[in-house]
């Protein structure tokens, strides 16, 4: 198994005279809710792009009768460049040591929708990439049964031939690929997917990664290893707050820096960020330590703007204020403020819990290499939505997107922050100040990263519940006050937005009387950008951390007492609890199955051992989450000493998200969440002091280290059910993990822990 980068101009090339499957793109389609529920558009129909399945454009295979498959979306760790292509061979009845990969460069007409936001790989191309394969082994059939003058229905692929059935004969897929290339694409009525017992990698998690060996040997390439003759090397000084501006520069000791070329004002943004660069000045070099050394040598001055007085702890109160006071309502049923005052002292009980802004950090920092040459442009970098890059390079360049190439390299990590080309447009500003056909290589240093990210929002929860004598939930308020993503879009932006507050907030299944959600007006001070989970990680945190208290206001079992608030199965629209985006999918494909979500807290619990007696200062605690239409529970054992120190000893965690494809890999997206989701919880936190950003690099902002990582992390996959549609995978994970440690402490200690990070009990 190999893997390597492709052009389409090479694909096309290398492809005549070969099997090569070609498709009809798709059109633009708008992501805005239709006034007609008749015309909206769900799922990946509502993406840019759309899907592609007609299989011509992912398929070739060579006269030895190797195979090639196209991955066209980006991989940062989830697998899908070997999920998604895996899917095809096994459709066509391909030999997987016979295929080789390649990654497709930036073009959603050609191939679909290629944003790898949202968990949406498998959700989306599974059933488009199963069609694609089937349609090459049908192609293939057909193409025997002709040359053998038979009828079709006597010929069989079968690992990587086509055999006739009644007398044994046998071609190979090489033999048949100039014929199968002239055969008819079978329309959607004619194509024959495998049963589930026919599938050969499908759902079985033995395919090994196809980058696995290069990865291991240091081989890969990934956008920091990406060099061209004549390269030169920029890195950029930019404002230490955001909406600032330079005011003054003076490059006379940075030019004298042996093996530096050239300093570049970059512009700063105007209005709403979006992913325009911050501004700056980029200094140009033969070397990154030249450039990094041209960089401090810099004599610069700033105009911090209007958040150059932005300190996070005074913004924490101002957060709390909010949320302690009436918002705009967003779900409401019954009468939660009657059922409150209604309510003796002894039945009232509330909470606020913190979330503070979070970065992505993932472990290689943005970096994107540009070459402008003769109107056009060329690109490599690593990048979650190349599409966006191709549009921020052409729009720059005022070139036609066409005259733009983005070759997709290997993500060292991304979790949504690698998905905002800001760096790539910086990476052009550069080159367009360079000789032409001179490559650009920006790089941007660990503390670049830290200090200039698009930061997971910073929150403030309040839950308040009326919770009778007899444990009884009557009434649920739960306020959240944070800043918008739409902040980075429209400027001025305030209060959550439909998608955020039904991450974890409105969508609540509970079986509560009166219910009520309110999100606050608050301004943004920083770049705000998704996060992997992101506003699942708040509003999960608080729910999950208020469950398990009013389970011990009751004097129940946490997993019980949970059960019994959700009910018994059953599958809800997900608009009667207020949630009209439901991640973009419909609500009738993926209604809120409360069975599912029972499932998965069933089998985390049973995983942990739930209610078994424990060792003084251990405990377990549990949450769950329903997120990018998978179901998700965990439960953390933890020991606490006397000193408050917290040891976590094991991790369990349950997923439902239908049927399971890859499940090497979805145990693998599982551990890693395990380690992101305590990560956040017991270390990370990014602070602010007159604007700028505290922390620099991982000493100040910590990452789980291994010392610190549990000792087990066990995962339980339930309900391989291939009659439902995918759900999300990379995401899932993350959100119940924090809520789960939280109430371990709780169970080991009798401290409860209301705002992150924990670092230690005290």
């Amino acid at each position: 198994m190999t893997t390597s980068q492709l052009s389409r101009r090479v694909f096309l090339q290398g492809s005549l005279g070969l099997l090569t499957l070609a498709v009809t793109a798709k059109g633009l389609i708008s992501t805005v809710w239709a006034a007609d529920p008749a015309a909206q558009k769900y799922g990946a129909d509502s993406m840019p792009g759309g899907t592609v399945d007609d299989p011509l454009i992912f398929v070739s295979i060579a006269a030895d009768g190797s195979v090639t498959i196209v991955a066209h979306r980006a991989e940062m760790g989830t697998g899908v460049r070997t999920s998604l292509p895996m899917v095809v061979a096994d459709e066509m009845e391909a030999s997987w040591d016979r295929v080789k990969v390649v990654q497709a460069e930036a073009n959603e007409t050609r191939y679909g929708n290629q944003n790898v936001d949202g968990s949406r790989s498998m959700r989306h191309f599974l059933l488009p990439m199963r069609k694609a394969g089937a349609a090459a082994r049908q192609m293939l059939e057909a193409a025997a049964a002709a040359r053998w003058s038979v009828p079709i229905s006597e010929v069989r692929a079968v690992q990587h031939e086509v055999v006739h059935q009644p007398t044994g004969r046998r071609l190979s897929y090489g033999e048949l690929a100039a014929e199968a290339a002239s055969q008819p694409v079978p329309s959607g009525d004619q194509l024959k997917l495998k049963a589930r017992a026919d599938f050969r990698y499908i759902g079985k998690g033995e395919v090994r990664a196809v980058d696995l060996e290069t990865i291991g040997k240091g081989q890969a390439t990934y956008g920091m290893d990406m060099h061209l003759p004549g390269m030169v090397y920029a890195v950029v000084a930019r404002p230490p707050v955001v909406g600032g501006k330079l005011h003054r520069v003076d490059s006379t000791k940075a030019l004298a820096v042996p093996g530096v070329l050239k300093v570049v004002e970059v512009p700063a943004f105007e209005g709403a960020p979006g992913f325009q660069p911050l501004g700056g000045v980029a200094v140009v070099a033969r070397n990154t330590w030249s450039a990094m050394q041209g960089r401090a040598a810099l004599e610069i001055e700033w105009d911090d703007g209007p958040n150059g007085t932005y300190d996070s702890a005074a913004y924490r109160q101002t957060l709390e204020a909010a949320s302690r006071v009436s918002g705009k309502v967003v779900r409401n049923q019954g009468d939660a403020a009657q059922a409150w005052g209604n309510a003796p002292e002894t039945e009232r009980f509330a909470a606020d819990y913190y979330v503070p802004h979070l970065a992505h950090a993932s472990m290689e920092p943005p970096v994107a290499t540009v070459r402008i040459q003769s109107g056009s442009a060329e690109v490599w970098t690593s990048i979650q939505n190349p599409v966006a890059a191709q549009d921020a390079v052409a729009a720059r360049l005022k070139l036609q997107p066409e005259n733009v190439r983005v070759h997709v390299l290997l993500l060292g990590g991304g979790f949504g922050r690698k998905s905002k080309p800001d760096f790539v447009d910086e990476a052009t500003i550069v080159a367009q100040a360079m000789p032409d056909g001179t490559p650009v290589k920006l790089v941007w240093t660990r503390e670049d990263d830290i200090h200039h990210d698009y930061l997971h929002t910073v929150s403030s929860e309040r839950l308040e519940a009326v919770i009778d004598t007899k444990g009884q939930v009557q009434s649920w308020l739960h306020r959240s006050a944070a800043p918008t993503i739409a902040s980075l879009f429209t400027e001025g932006a305030k209060g959550q937005q439909i998608f955020e507050s039904a991450m974890s907030a409105i969508n609540m299944p509970y079986r509560i009387a009166n219910v009520r959600v309110e999100t606050a007006e608050v301004p943004a001070h920083a770049r705000i950008g998704w996060f992997r989970s992101v506003a699942n990680i708040p509003h999960a945190f608080a729910a999950q951390c208020f469950i398990a208290e009013l389970a011990h206001r009751a004097g129940k079992d946490h997993m019980q007492f949970a059960l019994d608030l959700i009910g018994p199965a059953r599958k809800i629209d997900p608009g009667t609890l207020g949630d009209t985006w439901n991640y973009s999918e419909s609500p009738e494909r993926y209604p809120y199955d409360t069975g599912r979500l029972r499932g998965v807290i069933e089998a985390a619990a049973h995983g942990a051992g739930w209610g078994r007696e424990l060792p003084e200062g251990h405990g377990l605690g549990l949450a769950f989450c329903y997120s990018f239409m998978s179901y998700t529970a965990t439960v953390v054992e933890v020991a606490v000493d006397e000193k408050g120190e917290v040891r976590v000893l094991a991790v369990d965690m349950a997923l439902d998200c239908g049927p399971q494809i890859n499940p090497e890999r979805i145990r693998a997206q599982m551990e890693g969440g395990a380690i992101m989701g305590l990560s956040l919880a017991l270390t990370s936190e990014i602070t602010f002091e007159k604007g700028r950003v505290k922390q620099s690099n991982f000493h100040d902002y910590e990452v789980l280290r291994h010392n610190a990582s549990p000792r087990m992390i066990r995962t339980h996959l339930v309900n391989d059910n291939y009659d439902l549609p995918p759900g999300g995978v990379g995401e899932p994970p993350v959100p119940p993990v924090a809520p789960a440690l939280c109430n371990a402490i709780f169970a080991a200690s009798g401290k409860r822990v209301r705002s992150l990070p924990v670092r230690k009990v005290v």
